[in-house]
C-alpha cells in the first residue's frame, strides 16, 4: 500500500483567486482555511494555495513556513517528492514553531516509506513518535500517530497498527475526519490480518461514517477493501459493480494509487468474469500510470494479468515479457531491501578493512622511521621492531575481535526476542522443525505446548508498556526456570509463547505445564503495584498430532482457545481430533506455511 494518499488528502482541480494583497491578520486565516479544507473541500484548498504562493514574498516568515509545509503536502500528494522534501526540510530547518516542524516531520517519514526507503523511514519515525509527548496539538498528533498505524500496518506489524490506532481513536472521541481514518486504518489492519468475520458489515459502517464526515478519499479506500473482500470470495460481480460505483469519484480526487489500485482490481475481476477486452484495458491503464515505480501492488497485478491474457491468446513472446515484467515488480521490492541492507553490511565492513590498512601502514612507518634514526644501536632496534610489531598484531588481533562480536551479536539478534531473550518465532519454528524430524526418526515422542497469558492488553493499557514488558521478563523467568536445557522456548507474538519438550510424554509434560502455570501466577510485574498475571495454555503431543509442526500448531492453539473458553489460567489438551477455529488456525501457523 502506498501511505501518502490515506494522510495526505484533498487535491483537486483549481480556480484563480483575485489577486488582493491580503493583510497578516487575512494571510493567517486563509491558512488555517487551506488547512482544514484538505480533506472537506480540495478545489477551495488549490485555489487558497495558489492565491497564496502570488503573495508568498510579502508573508512574515512564519506564515511563509507554514504555506511551504501546504505546498509540500501537496507536492508529496501528488508523488512530486523530491519537490515535497524540499519544502519540508525548508520547515524543519528555519521554522520556529515546533508543531509545524513535527507536521513537516510526519510528511518526511510518509514520503520515505512512499519510496520504499522503510529503515530510513522506521528510524526516522522512532524519533518522532519519541517527541509525541512533547506535542499537544491534536492534529499534529493524529497527523503522527495515523503515519505509525499505516507504516507498521504496511510491514506486517498488525498489533502495533492496531495499538496506534487504539490510541489515535482514543483521543478523538468527537466525530471528524480523523475518526473516519482511525476507521479506516482498523479496518485494513483486520482485512490483512485475515480476521474477516463480519467483515461486510464493518467496512459498511466505515464507508458511512466516512461519507457522514465527508471523507469521500476515505470512504473510496475501504470500498476497495471491501471490492477485494468480494473478489477473494468469488464475488467478481459484486466487485465490479462496487468499484465501478465510485469509479468517478476516485478519479476527480486525482490520487493515482487509488485510481490504480482500483483499476488492477478492474482487471482481475473483469478476467475472472471473461470481460477480456475490458480486463486488458484497465491493466494497461495501471502500466501507464506507474510511471517510474516499478515495484507496487498494482502494477504487479496488473501485469500478471497481461501475462495471463496473452497467454490464452497464444501470444506467447507478450505472455513471457509481461510475465518477466510482473516477476520484476513483485520480488523487487523484497530484492531492494535485501540488496540495500547487504550493500549497508560491506561498505562498514570496507570502512574497517580500509581502517585497519591505514593503521598498520602508519606502524610500518614509524618502524622504518625509527630502524633509520637507530642505526648504531642495532639490538634496542630489534626489540623495539618486535614490540611495534606486537602493537600492530594486537591491534589487527583487536580489530578482528571486534568484527567477529559484532557478527556474532548480529546473529543473536536475528535469532533472539529482543525483549525477553528467548527465541523470535522465526527461529522457534526452525529449532522446533528440526527437533521434530529427530524424534520422528528416532520414534521418540514430544509435544508442543502454548503459553497465552490472560488479559494481557489489560495491564498494558491500565500501567503502560513498561510494566507491561517487566510482566513478559518475569513470566518469561518463570517458566525458564522449569524448563530443560532440551527444551526449547519462544515467543511467537505479543504474549504467546510456545515450548517444544522432546523425549517427555503427555504425562511428563502435563505435570511440567502445571507447575509453570502456579510460577506464572506467583509472578508479580511491579511489587508496588502487585500486578499479577495468569495464563493459558494449550497441549499437543505427536502421540495424537504427529511430528509435523502446523499440525501440532493447530492443535494446541485449538486447546489453548478450549482453555480461553473455560475460563482461562487452566491447561487444556488436544485429543487430534477436534477442529480448530479458522481464524486462530491462520494466525498461529502463518509462520509455518
Amino acid at each position: 500500500m502506498v501511505i501518502a494518499g490515506w494522510i495526505l488528502l484533498g487535491l483537486s482541480g483549481s480556480t484563480a483567486h483575485a489577486a488582493v494583497l491580503p493583510t497578516i491578520d487575512q494571510s493567517a486565516s486563509l491558512l488555517k482555511e487551506a488547512d482544514s479544507s484538505r480533506t472537506q473541500n480540495y478545489d477551495r484548498f488549490l485555489e487558497l494555495l495558489q492565491h497564496l504562493d502570488k503573495q508568498a514574498a510579502k508573508l512574515p516568515p512564519a506564515q511563509q513556513e507554514y504555506l511551504h509545509y501546504l505546498q509540500a503536502w501537496q507536492a508529496a500528494y501528488v508523488g512530486d517528492y523530491a519537490t515535497s522534501d524540499r519544502l519540508a526540510d525548508t520547515v524543519l530547518n528555519h521554522s520556529r514553531d515546533s508543531v509545524l516542524r513535527f507536521k513537516a516531520d510526519s510528511l518526511v517519514v510518509n514520503s520515505l516509506a512512499e519510496r520504499s526507503r522503510y529503515e530510513d523511514a522506521f528510524r526516522r519515525l522512532n524519533l518522532l513518535l519519541s517527541r509525541l509527548h512533547t506535542i499537544s496539538d491534536p492534529d499534529a498528533r493524529a497527523l503522527a500517530l495515523t503515519v505509525a498505524t499505516l507504516l507498521y500496518e504496511e510491514s506486517g506489524q498488525y498489533d502495533l497498527a492496531w495499538n496506534y490506532a487504539d490510541q489515535l481513536a482514543n483521543e478523538t472521541q468527537q466525530p471528524n475526519d480523523w475518526i473516519c481514518k482511525t476507521g479506516y486504518a482498523r479496518l485494513v489492519a483486520l482485512y490483512k490480518a485475515g480476521k474477516l468475520d463480519g467483515i461486510n458489515e464493518k467496512f459498511q459502517k466505515g464507508i458511512d461514517l466516512c461519507e457522514k464526515v465527508g471523507d469521500e478519499l476515505y470512504a473510496n479506500g475501504v470500498r476497495l477493501y471491501l471490492a477485494r473482500v468480494a473478489l477473494g470470495r468469488g464475488h467478481s460481480e459484486e466487485a465490479i459493480t462496487l468499484l465501478k460505483s465510485s469509479y468517478d469519484a476516485v478519479e476527480r480526487s486525482g490520487y493515482s494509487w487509488l485510481l490504480s489500485q482500483v483499476d488492477a482490481l478492474l482487471a482481475e475481476a473483469y478476467l475472472r468474469t471473461g470481460q477480456i477486452a475490458l480486463s486488458k484495458q484497465s491493466a494497461l491503464q495501471v502500466v501507464a500510470r506507474s510511471g517510474g515505480n516499478k515495484y507496487s501492488e498494482s502494477l504487479s497485478t496488473a501485469e500478471r494479468v497481461l501475462y495471463l491474457i496473452a497467454k490464452s491468446q497464444g501470444d506467447l513472446r507478450a505472455a513471457l515479457d509481461h510475465h518477466e515484467r510482473y516477476m520484476a515488480s513483485n520480488n523487487g521490492w523484497l530484492d531492494e531491501v535485501g540488496a540495500r541492507a547487504l550493500a549497508f553490511q560491506i561498505v562498514q565492513q570496507q570502512l574497517l578493512a580500509k581502517k585497519l590498512q591505514l593503521d598498520t601502514l602508519s606502524k610500518q612507518n614509524q618502524i622504518l622511521q625509527l630502524q633509520r634514526n637507530l642505526d648504531k644501536k642495532a639490538s634496542e632496534t630489534s626489540r623495539l621492531y618486535i614490540l611495534l610489531l606486537l602493537t600492530v598484531l594486537a591491534f589487527i588481533g583487536f580489530w578482528a575481535y571486534r568484527i567477529k562480536r559484532s557478527q556474532l551479536r548480529f546473529m543473536r539478534q536475528a535469532r533472539r526476542d529482543g525483549l525477553t531473550d528467548i527465541f523470535n518465532r522465526q527461529h522457534f519454528i526452525n529449532e522446533a522443525e528440526q527437533q521434530l524430524q529427530y524424534c520422528r526418526k528416532s520414534g521418540r515422542e514430544a509435544c508442543l505446548v502454548l503459553i497465552d497469558l490472560d488479559h494481557f492488553k489489560a495491564v498494558n493499557d491500565t500501567y503502560g508498556h513498561a510494566v507491561g514488558d517487566r510482566v513478559l521478563k518475569r513470566a518469561v523467568a518463570a517458566c525458564q526456570a522449569h524448563l530443560r536445557s532440551t527444551d526449547i522456548f519462544g515467543r511467537l507474538g505479543g504474549e504467546e509463547f510456545g515450548i517444544v519438550l522432546p523425549e517427555c510424554t503427555l504425562e511428563q509434560v502435563l505435570a511440567r505445564t502445571e507447575r509453570i502455570r502456579l510460577a506464572i501466577v506467583e509472578v508479580c510485574g511491579d511489587a508496588a503495584e502487585e500486578i499479577c498475571v495468569s495464563a493459558s495454555f494449550g497441549v499437543a503431543t505427536t502421540k495424537h498430532s504427529g511430528h509435523d509442526l502446523r499440525q501440532l500448531l493447530i492443535h494446541a492453539d485449538d486447546a489453548l482457545y478450549r482453555a480461553k473458553r473455560e475460563g482461562r489460567n487452566r491447561v487444556s489438551v488436544s485429543d487430534g481430533r477436534s477442529k480448530p477455529q479458522l481464524g486462530a488456525v491462520a494466525v498461529t501457523t502463518e509462520g509455518v506455511q
